[in-house]
């Protein structure tokens, strides 16, 4: 009190700033999402530390194709950061269009996933590779498949007044979610294609 009834001002901490609830509810599902995707790899790593010949010499891996989907994915994750900072300055035309953009990449992504299990010379159930394989990338693609729904969410709802007015917190989760899904498809593609 004597400082203000001498006129002087006392400096004040700042209250620290919260995630939105969104947010941090998003956080915590990726957070247990990564919790699975551990497992996997956990699965994986198990299983290769057990064989001798690890893929088996009957698998027939196309790393060119892999790497052309991982540049895809990087390029959807590249490019939901320009559409998160248009909207920060409320582009949102431009916005929607680099969210298109993802959207895009993000399907060219499944098409290549498609045409490598159709093509593929071993199945789910062909072995213990075959297994882990397939339930890496495909649980993976589940979550691609996912993304692009939302996307396509945040493209339409950028149209919307509601969105507009305070987009920060969906918009912000969302792409949480999206950039996850490159982040992960990292680790599988380095582990599949790399690590012999």
């Amino acid at each position: 009190m004597n400082g203000i009834a001498n006129g002087s001002t006392r400096s004040v901490a700042p209250l620290p700033l919260r995630a939105h609830t969104l947010v941090l509810g998003v956080v915590l599902f990726l957070a247990s999402e990564l919790m699975f995707f551990a497992a996997l790899f956990a699965a994986y790593y198990d299983l290769r530390a057990n064989r001798i010949a690890w893929p088996p010499a009957s698998v027939h891996l196309r790393p060119v194709e892999a790497s052309a989907g991982t540049l895809l994915l990087f390029l959807a994750s590249a490019v939901m950061m320009l559409a998160t900072r248009a909207m920060d300055r409320r582009k949102f035309l431009a916005a929607r269009r680099w969210t298109a953009t993802a959207i895009v990449a993000a399907l060219c992504f499944v098409a290549i996933a498609v045409h490598g299990y159709a093509t593929d010379t071993f199945w789910i159930s062909t072995n213990a590779y075959g297994s882990i394989y397939y339930a890496m990338t495909g649980f993976h693609l589940l979550h691609v498949i996912a993304g692009i729904g939302i996307l396509a969410a945040l493209a339409a709802g950028m149209r919307s007044p509601a969105l507009q007015a305070n987009h920060r917190a969906g918009a912000e989760a969302m792409t949480y979610y999206w950039h996850f899904v490159f982040v992960v498809w990292l680790g599988i593609w380095a582990t599949i294609y790399f690590v012999r």
